[in-house]
């Protein structure tokens, strides 16, 4: 016995060795381009939080795409508008990501796929990479691994990468910290207008978009909209589109790509807001990462603790959390 443990440090070593080689070669492949390491990379951030980190932290800085982010109230024709979006950037020769963020399938836990099933005509496009995500409870529209997906199709070297939020109302506010540019997609019809007053959506758009043109009621949405910013300290652009046929589609490239070309002139906000998110989504996905780790045999303890008297919901919350 006391033989057989001897060898054991040496075993745990070269488990490390062989692990960090393997890493070393799935950054190698992803950095030139490879998609079946990109999707193993980006499945590996999703699983395995602790083994990603030491992945990612061989990638370097952030910083090197435009992230677009696209984020609003289901059913506003989000995904149609990010394929109209494919097109433009490939018309331009760019390489395109997609991060389209799905509910998670209440059996799996995986990605329903929806988006996904709506940008089928690029499948074949070895410049575009669509990648569905499952949401799997995380808050704020987007994925506990949203930010490292991102990081990893830039290391892929795609140039735009544009990130679908899944789509939840009012708290899908969280794509802001991690894009350049944030289109907010609303739609005619969706009950009282004013009521987009009192969404954290309207805090966040550099672009509001009205999608659906042709349906009643769109062009005193965009009024609604508008005098929603009369007289503030900022005035974002609100445009009346339909990604279904394409009308008004030429204004909102053009809205978009002016922050695009203060993207590639180096606009240090810009690329600092985008880090700074990415920063927070990492630093919470790790603590709650390590929270699902212990909680469940430590909060049944806790639990009993509680229900015997012996402690407060509210202390057994802090014993839990630290």
């Amino acid at each position: 016995m006391k033989i057989k443990n001897l060898f054991e440090p040496i075993k745990e070593a070269r488990g490390m060795e062989a692990a960090t080689a393997s890493q070393t070669q799935l950054v190698s492949a992803v950095m030139k381009g490879d998609r079946a390491a990109l999707a193993r990379a980006i499945t590996l951030v999703e699983n395995d939080p602790g083994r990603a980190s030491r992945l990612l932290e061989r990638l370097g800085p952030p910083g090197r795409a435009f992230i677009v982010g696209v984020t609003g109230p289901p059913g506003t024709g989000k995904s149609t508008l990010v394929d109209r979006l494919i097109d433009f950037y490939r018309g331009l020769g760019l390489t395109v990501g997609v991060v389209a963020v799905d509910p998670s399938s209440p059996l799996t836990g995986g990605a329903l796929l929806g988006d996904r099933i709506r940008m089928t005509s690029h499948a074949g496009d070895r410049g575009v990479y669509i990648r569905s995500m499952a949401s799997r409870g995380w808050t704020g529209g987007l994925s506990r691994a949203t930010s490292q997906a991102i990081r990893l199709m830039e290391a892929a070297g795609f140039e735009v990468i544009l990130l679908e939020t899944v789509g939840i109302g009012q708290s899908d506010v969280e794509v802001v910290g991690v894009s350049h540019s944030v289109l907010v997609v609303m739609m005619p019809g969706l009950g009282d207008d004013v009521q987009v007053s009192k969404a954290g959506l309207m805090e966040v758009g550099d672009i509001y978009v009205v999608n659906k043109a042709d349906l009643e009621g769109a062009d005193s949405m965009v009024v609604s909209l508008l005098s929603l910013f009369r007289g503030s300290r900022r005035s974002p652009p609100v445009l009346k589109v339909s990604a279904l046929t394409g009308e008004g589609i030429e204004n909102l490239r053009k809205a978009i790509d002016e922050a695009r070309k203060r993207f590639a002139s180096g606009d240090y906000g810009l690329r600092v807001r985008s880090a700074k998110g990415m920063i927070v989504e990492t630093a919470r996905g790790a603590v709650e990462a390590r929270l699902a780790a212990v909680s469940e045999s430590r909060a049944e303890f806790l639990a009993r603790l509680v229900v015997e008297g012996k402690l407060s919901v509210e202390e057994a919350a802090k014993r839990l959390s630290r």
